[in-house]
């Protein structure tokens, strides 16, 4: 189950969380989630979501689902079977896979079919203002500019999460708004969590760091 405050820890392509690579980094977030009882989750690709699923305790989401249901799909991504799989969640709308708006809905409405919850990422304030009007479970802000960089937009936009929190929640007060782009250390979540929002989309700053567990400790230290 995703429980706020969260941390979730997107693999996304890269070779420290391919294959092999992503067991290893999930069983390490899957170890520091239990000793430190924090909410972790994993945003793995989805050749890799079964095999996670079999191993942690912590929720796994996909990367991505396509707006399509059972049938001739060819080469799409099919809810159900990422659900089957062991996933409990997808992100959707991501910077590096934007949707247009109309898939976007369609894409919410197949995952909430498939039992699945969804996590969309939203480029700047009126973005998640639109996004928030289909009523996701989660909204994880990120200015695009600013993703895989070393500045967080806790630090280089912080009226971009409150402006953003305040929009979200005066349209659905239950979507839980999460912050993303440039996280980097404890000080970046601290303020995204007194800015409003209730845990953080990070990727590069876990994934490829020097020390994966090093980082994610660092990280949670900064929840608290």
């Amino acid at each position: 189950m995703l429980k706020t405050p969260i941390i979730i820890v997107n693999f996304k392509t890269y070779k420290e969380s391919t294959g092999d690579n992503a067991i290893k980094l999930a069983e390490i977030c899957n170890k520091i989630a239990e000793e430190t009882k924090t909410s972790i989750a994993v945003a793995a690709q989805s050749t890799d979501i079964y095999r996670i699923a079999k191993i942690v305790s912590m929720p796994v989401l996909s990367q991505h689902i396509d707006a399509i249901s059972f049938g001739k799909n060819t080469g799409f991504l099919l809810p159900e079977s990422v659900r089957q799989a062991g996933a409990e969640a997808t992100l959707l709308n991501h910077s590096e896979h934007r949707l247009d708006f109309d898939v976007l809905k369609s894409s919410i409405e197949r995952a909430r079919q498939a039992r699945l919850k969804t996590v969309v990422c939203a480029k700047n304030v009126e973005d998640a203002k639109k996004i928030a009007s289909l009523n996701p479970d989660f909204i994880a802000v990120e200015p695009p500019e600013l993703i895989g960089s070393n500045i967080s937009v806790s630090e280089a936009k912080p009226e971009v999460i409150s402006d953003a929190v305040k929009a979200i929640k005066s349209i659905n007060n239950k979507i839980k708004v999460l912050c993303g782009a440039g996280i980097h250390n404890k000080d970046d979540v601290k303020k995204s969590i007194e800015l409003g929002a209730e845990g953080i989309l990070v990727a590069s700053g876990v994934v490829k760091a020097e020390n994966q567990e090093s980082a994610l400790r660092d990280l949670i230290n900064g929840l608290s």
